[in-house]
C-alpha cells in the first residue's frame, strides 16, 4: 500500500517537479562558488541567484531585490532579526500563537534586559487586536506575528496589524513559515519591516534554505548576527556596508537557492491562487467529513475562512499519539502529533499538554487522500469500541 503524506506543514512533499533535477545539475556540472571566482561559470550561477532574489522580491512586493537575504531556514531568519534588532531595555509584543522559533530567541534575551508581552488570541487562534494598544509601552519597539498558525491554520490580519505598528512606530516582523508561496503577502501594503520565510514548505523548494525580505530602514537598523567572508570588501575586517552582503557571511547554500528558484518557477506556472484554492477544497471536504463524527473535536476554526490547509483534531478519550500511530502503522497515513513546537498556541487552543493530531494538505494531495483519511478515522473509532 502506498503512503499518504498529510504533513505538508512540516515540509512540502513532493517538491516541485524540477527541483531535484536542477540541484543535481548544479552539483554535477556547475558546482562552483559565487563572489569568489572571476570566471564565466561563476557569473552564470550568480545570475541564477540574482533571478531568485528578483522572484522573491516580486512575489512579496518587496522594496529591492538586494534586500532579499538568504538564510538556512525561517528559524535562522527570525533569530537574525530578533537578535540583530533588540537591545537592553527594549520591549516587544508577540501573539499567543507563536512558534518556538520566536519564543525561544526572545526567552534567551530576557537575561539581556529584553522584555515581551503576549497579545491574547481566542479559541479559534485569531488575535484580539483590541488588546494590542493597551500593551504598547514607550519602550515597545516591535511586533512579531505568526502569519498563520502551524497548529490550526488560522491566518492573522497582517494589514490591520501592520497599520497599528505604523501608527505606533513599531517594527513589524512576520513569520511566514506557513504562508509563503500559498497566501499572497504584500510587504509594502502591510507595512512589514522584516518578512521571514522558509523555502521548503509552501515555496516547494528543498530543506536548508530560507530568507528575509527587509526594508531599507530595517537593514540599516539591524546588526548582522553572523560575520565572516563575503567575497567583497575583503580589505575590511568589518562586514561590508552594502546589501545583501552585509547579512550573508560565508558560503551560501547555492544548491538550495537553485532548488528554491525552481519551486518559485513552478508556483508562477501554476498560479498561487490555484494552489491555495486546491488545498482549501481538500480542507473543506475534510472538515465536512470530520463534522459528521461526534467524538472528533476540530481545533480552531470550523470552516475554511481565513485559514491554511492545516487541520488539527483530538478525539474524545483517545491519546493523540495513539491515533497518529494507528494512522501510520495500519493505514499508511503520515500526520504529525504533539505540540508542534508551539506550546503557547496549544495553551491558547486548550490542547496543552497532550497536543493534537495535525493533518496538513498540499498541492499534490487529492480528494482520494481526504477520503482515505476520513475512512481511516472511522475504522480507528470502530475498532476502539
Amino acid at each position: 500500500m502506498d503512503y499518504i503524506y498529510l504533513d505538508n506543514a512540516s515540509t512540502s512533499f513532493p517538491k516541485a517537479p524540477t527541483v531535484a533535477t536542477a540541484m543535481s545539475d548544479y552539483i554535477t556540472n556547475r558546482g562552483i562558488n559565487i563572489n569568489r571566482g572571476s570566471y564565466a561559470l561563476a557569473y552564470d550561477v550568480e545570475d541564477i541567484i540574482y533571478t531568485t532574489r528578483q522572484r522573491l522580491n516580486t512575489l512579496f512586493n518587496g522594496h529591492d531585490p538586494s534586500h532579499v537575504i538568504f538564510t538556512q531556514n525561517v528559524t535562522m531568519s527570525l533569530n537574525m532579526v530578533i537578535k540583530g534588532l533588540l537591545k537592553a531595555g527594549d520591549h516587544v509584543l508577540v501573539s499567543s500563537m507563536e512558534h518556538n522559533a520566536v519564543m525561544r530567541p526572545l526567552t534567551q534575551l530576557l537575561n539581556k534586559g529584553i522584555t515581551f508581552d503576549i497579545i491574547p488570541c481566542d479559541k479559534r487562534g485569531s488575535i484580539q487586536l483590541e488588546s494590542m494598544d493597551s500593551l504598547i509601552r514607550p519602550n515597545t519597539v516591535a511586533m512579531i506575528i505568526n502569519h498563520a498558525s502551524n497548529v490550526c491554520g488560522t491566518i492573522q490580519p497582517l494589514e490591520s496589524i501592520g497599520s497599528i505598528c505604523k501608527d505606533h512606530n513599531l517594527q513589524f516582523i512576520v513569520d511566514a513559515a506557513q504562508t509563503a508561496g500559498v497566501i499572497p503577502i504584500d510587504v509594502k501594503a502591510c507595512h512589514i519591516d522584516a518578512l521571514c520565510f522558509t523555502g521548503h514548505k509552501g515555496l516547494l523548494g528543498p530543506q536548508g534554505i530560507g530568507g528575509i525580505i527587509l526594508t531599507k530602514e530595517m537593514a540599516q537598523t539591524l546588526t548582522p548576527l553572523i560575520a565572516g567572508g563575503t567575497g567583497s570588501f575583503s580589505h575590511l575586517e568589518t562586514m561590508p556596508p552594502h546589501m545583501p552582503d552585509a547579512f550573508e557571511a560565508g558560503t551560501l547554500n547555492l544548491p538550495g537557492i537553485i532548488g528554491l528558484n525552481e519551486g518559485l518557477s513552478y508556483i508562477e506556472s501554476q498560479g498561487m491562487e490555484n494552489i491555495h484554492n486546491h488545498e482549501l477544497a481538500l480542507t473543506q471536504a475534510f472538515l465536512e467529513g470530520l463534522q459528521s463524527i461526534d467524538v472528533v473535536n476540530i481545533i480552531g476554526k470550523q470552516d475554511i475562512q481565513d485559514r491554511t490547509a492545516i487541520v488539527s483534531i483530538t478525539i474524545d478519550s483517545m491519546d493523540p499519539a495513539s491515533i497518529a500511530y494507528e494512522l501510520e502503522s495500519t493505514y499508511h497515513i503520515m500526520t504529525r502529533v504533539g505540540l508542534h513546537c508551539a506550546p503557547r498556541a496549544h495553551q491558547t487552543l486548550g490542547t496543552y499538554p497532550e497536543g493534537t493530531v495535525r493533518f496538513s494538505f498540499g498541492y499534490a494531495n487529492t480528494h482520494e487522500d481526504v477520503v482515505s483519511a476520513l475512512s481511516a478515522l472511522h475504522r480507528i473509532l470502530k475498532n476502539t469500541k
